[in-house]
């Protein structure tokens, strides 16, 4: 079964309306189908179509924006924050890391390269930072934070916990940014989410470890801990574990599901900005969780033998995925490094 219909399209039909026909569209056990004629149009409505309406989201650790279009539809942006060659700091925590728009356009093509469909769509933009958000946006909170650089960029930092200050400021070049735009859920109102803490969390300390740091037989107990009990919630965890690695993505403290669909259902990868920050170096620790329990469903282990062989290797495969993308004809949404540490 659906899960919802967000907003009103013309009556009878869902043409013009891809938002909605994607909320229509999510099942128990994806976010969209394999090969869905829906996907075009609705990537097409992120990165084209007009913005009506641009205000913060709140919470969270980092700048973000809703914004919305004519037809109901609406998207999460995250603007851009750090040059495509650029590496994660060494001397940075995981959890200080920027957030980076392209790892969350890259993030929804692996998704789906690994046949998961678990990312919201997401789509690449330049947007006007003083028509398509200073003009019309209603949050004033958000409207007080625009400056002029001293060279004659538009910029704005909104309020955040990191990074929201005139010294990490989004700038546009002069007035355009780079912005990834994530179709949004539907309303919690209509589809609530049940959000779960992640067995294999990190501490989020400067000095402590987890648990599963320091317990090498730690599956063992959360293999006897419901929902992982039974069902294929365990394996689902291992499929977000590998995508994790591949992005190098340390973040993963929580995930959700849609509560329809009650335990036997798919896990939401959602928030992928802190992924491919590094390429130069791989994070054996992400793949714990693995490593721990031995489990692995078996499409996804066929999968990724396939995307190892030479003629389809992930790299490649990855590399044609995004060009696709509206933002490619700036500059290649990832670094050839990047592209080379996925095989």
């Amino acid at each position: 079964n659906p899960v919802v219909l967000q907003g009103e399209c013309k009556p009878g039909s869902l043409r013009g309306c891809p938002v909605d026909q994607f909320h229509l569209n999510i099942s128990r056990w994806q976010l969209y189908l394999h090969r869905d004629p829906n996907m075009e149009p609705l990537t097409q409505q992120l990165a084209t179509h007009r913005i009506v309406s641009a205000v913060q989201k709140s919470g969270g650790t980092q700048l973000k924006l809703v914004m919305s279009f004519p037809n109901y539809g609406q998207a999460m942006l995250k603007p851009m924050k750090q040059e495509r060659d650029e590496e994660t700091n060494y001397n940075l925590y995981y959890f200080s890391d920027f957030e980076r728009h392209n790892a969350e356009i890259a993030a929804f093509h692996l998704d789906r390269i690994l046949g998961y469909r678990r990312v919201p769509p997401v789509a690449g933009r330049l947007v006007d930072v003083v028509k398509e958000i200073k003009d019309i946006t209603t949050d004033r909170k958000l409207a007080r934070t625009f400056f002029t650089s001293p060279v004659g960029n538009v910029c704005f930092y909104g309020q955040c916990s990191y990074y929201c200050s005139t010294e990490h400021a989004v700038c546009g070049r002069p007035r355009h940014l780079e912005a990834s735009l994530a179709v949004m859920l539907p309303d919690l109102s209509l589809a609530s989410r049940r959000t779960w803490r992640s067995p294999w969390r990190r501490s989020y300390s400067r000095s402590k470890l987890a648990k599963w740091e320091t317990e090498p037989d730690y599956c063992s107990t959360v293999k006897k801990t419901p929902p992982y009990d039974k069902g294929t919630r365990l394996v689902d965890f291992m499929d977000m574990v590998i995508l994790d690695f591949l992005m190098g993505n340390m973040d993963r403290h929580h995930y959700e599901t849609f509560e329809k669909f009650g335990n036997n259902t798919f896990l939401l990868h959602l928030d992928n900005g802190r992924a491919f920050g590094r390429h130069s170096k791989d994070e054996p620790s992400i793949l714990a969780p693995l490593e721990q329990c031995c489990r692995i469903r078996r499409s996804t282990w066929l999968r990724l033998r396939l995307l190892s062989l030479p003629q389809y290797r992930l790299s490649d495969v990855m590399r044609a995925s995004l060009f696709s993308d509206p933002l490619h004809r700036v500059a290649p949404l990832l670094s050839e490094p990047h592209l080379a540490a996925l095989n």
